[in-house]
């Protein structure tokens, strides 16, 4: 594992960002949230992570403080673009890993590296394919003072489409209004809506209260990190940022959705209208993690929701033309171990079962 940063190091450069004070950017100190430390994790997406790292450290200094790269041993031209960057910007640290840690892993360690090296009021976290659209590190100084220990941008496609996948979430088994809304939903035929917020809130002006957001676009303050501690490395992918936000929920965090905060989310994992996954091996991830996510969400609600849920991952298995069986025993695997709560699978044992005829 190797870490590098750029001419400067340690946690007490620049301190003039914790004072407020103008860099020449325009900003008044009193906008200011105090210092914001960006975490990217990133594992052979070459070309979307020079993207991101040049939209991030085109922020002054007085707004972003430092950006931290967690790579998850890509053997793409990764590195090149994290020295690249790292060369012209001394507020870049990376981190390589000798393993891929997932998402998880990542965010963990890049949490635990912006805590430890630079006592950050704020950290901001992202996938290497997304990234602030103009304004919205802005838009979230702004913000920041409203008394909320999180708050999750409004994230979408290239193209300007909602990202469905980062739509943050209400947990309707928390309360009689939000089950009732959910089984409105469900009957006809849009369950997903009774989880999520509604599309109508993006539109809106002031933030929503939420329960649970994605890990893009998500900013965390130091309260938040204090509460809720960092997210499971176990889990790998998928739905470790949804357990970690409802823990931060049930721990009297108040997190929010801002809808003028906006990211874009250039991602390429899901295809058939958000059915097949590719790599197939990501499947086993999202559903063994959906139903501990389920699970911790609904409570004795859980075992007759999953007679609904099962069918439909089943009725999957036809948008996965020529790896139908590949893709049944990765979903057997998954429903065994979410129900049994088991995270000790590791990825080489997964792919295996991917590429098994």
């Amino acid at each position: 594992m190797a870490e590098s940063r750029g001419a400067t190091t340690g946690a007490g450069v620049h301190d003039g960002v914790h004072d407020g004070v103008h860099d020449g950017a325009g900003v008044p100190g009193s906008a200011l949230a105090g210092r914001l430390v960006a975490v990217v994790v990133t594992h052979n997406r070459a070309e979307k992570l020079d993207l991101t790292l040049e939209r991030l450290l085109a922020e002054p200094l007085v707004r972003l403080f430092a950006v931290i790269v967690v790579d998850n041993a890509s053997t793409d031209a990764t590195p090149d673009v994290v020295g690249r960057h790292g060369a012209r910007s001394d507020r870049l640290v990376s981190h390589r890993s000798a393993v891929n840690l997932g998402g998880a892993g990542g965010f963990a360690l890049g949490l635990r590296m912006a805590v430890e090296r630079f006592a950050p009021d704020w950290v901001v976290v992202m996938d290497d394919d997304a990234r602030p659209l103009p304004g919205a590190i802005a838009a979230f100084h702004a913000a920041a003072g409203e008394g909320w220990d999180a708050i999750a941008a409004a994230v979408y496609e290239p193209g300007g489409a909602i990202c469905e996948m980062n739509r943050p979430s209400r947990n309707p088994f928390w309360s009689v209004g939000g089950f009732v809304n959910l089984v409105a939903h469900v009957v006809r035929g849009r369950g997903r809506d009774g989880f999520h917020i509604p599309r109508a809130a993006y539109g809106a002006v002031r933030p929503l209260a939420i329960d649970a957001a994605s890990f893009v676009g998500l900013f965390l303050s130091r309260r938040a990190l204090d509460l809720a501690g960092y997210p499971d490395a176990r889990l790998f992918i998928y739905g470790d940022d949804v357990l970690y936000t409802l823990a931060l929920s049930e721990k009297g965090g108040r997190i929010c959705f801002h809808p003028g905060i906006r990211f874009e989310h250039d991602f390429t994992t899901i295809s058939a209208k958000g059915q097949r996954f590719v790599p197939l091996w990501k499947s086993y991830y999202h559903h063994r993690n959906l139903l501990i996510v389920y699970r911790r969400s609904a409570g004795w609600l859980f075992w007759p929701a999953l007679l609904v849920v099962l069918p439909k991952w089943l009725m999957k298995v036809r948008h996965h033309r020529g790896e139908r069986r590949a893709y049944l025993r990765l979903l057997g695997r998954a429903v065994a171990d979410g129900l049994g709560t088991r995270l000790d699978a590791t990825l080489a044992e997964i792919e295996a079962s991917a590429r098994q005829v």
